[in-house]
């Protein structure tokens, strides 16, 4: 199965964030399940159902820009990762969800990280690609395991850790990605607020790095002390929960000083190392489909890994929703030859080596002949990229073969032209649409988001389609009005329930 989220700022006709609400007329943030809002109430977030083609998904993700546009206005949806021109800290709205006890505590966790991390690095965006395979194949390749240790695992156990060796894998090559989809080598000039950092002008208005394939990625995206080595590169499923379970339970001095409420109101959820598991920041997870106030590593602990999510992906500036199919269909060959090849059990000098790796690709992915480091000996990203496509190729034709075509080699073909040339690369495209538009950033993003506007007014929906969505949206209202109405005990309470549930218990089993 695959799904697609989508993140994209509102912002106005002159290119700068809208502190306007989330429209009504598109639903409840809090209980719709295709149209929210991540972390401000400016930047909206589109979900995809799960489903078995990735381009059944962008069907649907197109349909829900269509209809968002149709509620618009003059409003437009931002075309790029990194954000648009930011107003200061104290305008950008942090999302609401209603008076609910859980969408008050979405608010209230939003409001800990403006505390921590600081609200205009939050409004970066970008995709994240839901990956699953089917349970029957997990049975199937359990039936056939020759490793005895995976062997006698439950099913639901196997399968779990065989998600964990494909993590283990994507942690090894996801530096790939990066170089063939990173579009964020630049960003305004005053995204960074006055940090310290290493970019270089490009114009007045602009930063940058000649190289770069995703400054979204890079150190000056989701950093923060507190989470180094937070969880250290894991082997089994077990350790992945233990380090998560530890880190919402371990106080932190910096964010005990700030405590978790001031004047009598919520500030944080909590005043340790993460305030819940989603906090930390990854570029992969395996995760299980949550009930609701279930937190992720019970639901991983009781029913194990149903599938993970890809979270390194840019938006493609230049694909109206953000991704094209040719991605996905590169994407679903590389996560299932990430899932069918041999995985050894990981440790620290390679996690070292992983990261290294992906932080130098994303800040220098298009340097000539960058070095990289594989199994303790230098190679080329080029000549390792290339290997790698060589290596995919039999499960490019594998996918073929079961959807019909020739759609998955034809992305390997793609991809290999990028390593073979790195001007193809969209980070590389990016900036020369950058120079086109008087070297500016917001320039280009704005004459990209403008054309994409009109590009989706010119495509209604049908009135069947429109239809649809105005019931889900009805829906979706009329369901937060009876969660509001139906709640018992004060929020109080039920925080401290929330926070209590990553126990002893589950400390000690995981």
């Amino acid at each position: 199965m695959r799904g697609i989220e989508r993140e994209t700022l509102r912002v106005d006709q002159q290119g700068r964030m809208s502190l306007t609400a989330h429209p009504a007329k598109l639903g409840s943030t809090l209980t719709h399940e295709l149209i929210t809002t991540d972390y401000s109430e400016s930047l909206m977030e589109f979900i995809t159902p799960a489903v078995s083609d990735a381009r059944a998904a962008l069907a649907e993700l197109d349909a829900v820009h269509r209809f968002v546009y149709h509620h618009l206005g003059e409003q437009m949806l931002w075309s790029q990762s990194m954000p648009c021109l930011l107003p200061s800290e104290e305008q950008i709205p942090i999302a609401w969800y209603g008076t609910s006890h859980i969408g008050m505590l979405k608010h209230v966790y939003r409001r800990g990280l403006a505390l921590r991390y600081g609200k205009a690095m939050q409004c970066i965006a970008g995709i994240h690609y839901n990956f699953s395979l089917s349970e029957d194949l997990w049975a199937l390749l359990h039936e056939h395991e020759s490793d005895e240790s995976l062997k006698s695992l439950s099913a639901k156990d196997y399968q779990s850790e065989r998600y964990i060796a494909l993590i283990r894998n994507f942690h090894r090559y996801s530096w790939l990605l990066m170089y063939l989809f990173g579009a964020s080598p630049a960003c305004t000039s005053d995204f960074l607020r006055g940090r310290a950092h290493t970019l270089e002008s490009l114009s007045d208005d602009t930063l940058y790095l000649p190289y770069a394939t995703s400054l979204r990625m890079s150190d000056l995206g989701y950093q923060n002390n507190a989470q180094d080595g937070l969880v250290p590169p894991y082997n089994t499923l077990r350790e992945y929960m233990s380090s998560l379970a530890k880190a919402v339970r371990k106080p932190y001095p910096a964010y005990e000083a700030i405590g978790a409420q001031k004047d009598g109101e919520w500030v944080q959820i909590n005043t340790n190392v993460l305030q819940i598991e989603n906090e930390f920041y990854a570029t992969i997870r395996p995760k299980r489909v949550i009930r609701s106030g279930e937190r992720p590593v019970e639901a991983l602990f009781d029913r194990g890994v149903q599938y993970i999510e890809v979270r390194c992906m840019d938006i493609d500036p230049f694909e109206p929703v953000g991704i094209s199919v040719e991605t996905t269909r590169f994407l679903d060959t590389f996560l299932l030859f990430c899932a069918l090849s041999d995985s050894p059990l990981t440790n620290e000098t390679e996690g070292i080596a992983n990261t290294e790796n992906f932080a130098r690709t994303v800040k220098e992915g298009r340097r000539p002949a960058l070095i990289l480091h594989r199994a303790g000996e230098s190679i080329s990203l080029q000549d390792w990229g290339l290997d790698l496509l060589v290596q995919m190729l039999p499960v490019a034709q594998l996918l073929d073969e079961q959807n019909g075509g020739d759609e998955f080699a034809k992305s390997l073909t793609v991809q290999k032209a990028k390593l073979l040339d790195a001007h193809l690369t969209p980070s590389a495209r990016v900036l020369n649409g950058i120079k086109e538009h008087s070297q500016s950033f917001a320039a280009f993003a704005l004459a990209q988001s403008r054309s994409f506007a009109d590009e989706f007014a010119e495509r209604p929906l049908t009135q069947e389609q429109h239809e649809h969505f105005e019931q889900l949206a009805k829906a979706s209202l009329a369901q937060q009005v009876e969660v509001e109405q139906n709640q018992v005990g004060s929020f109080d309470e039920f925080i401290t329930d929330y926070r209590s549930r990553t126990s002893e218990h589950l400390c000690r089993e995981c």
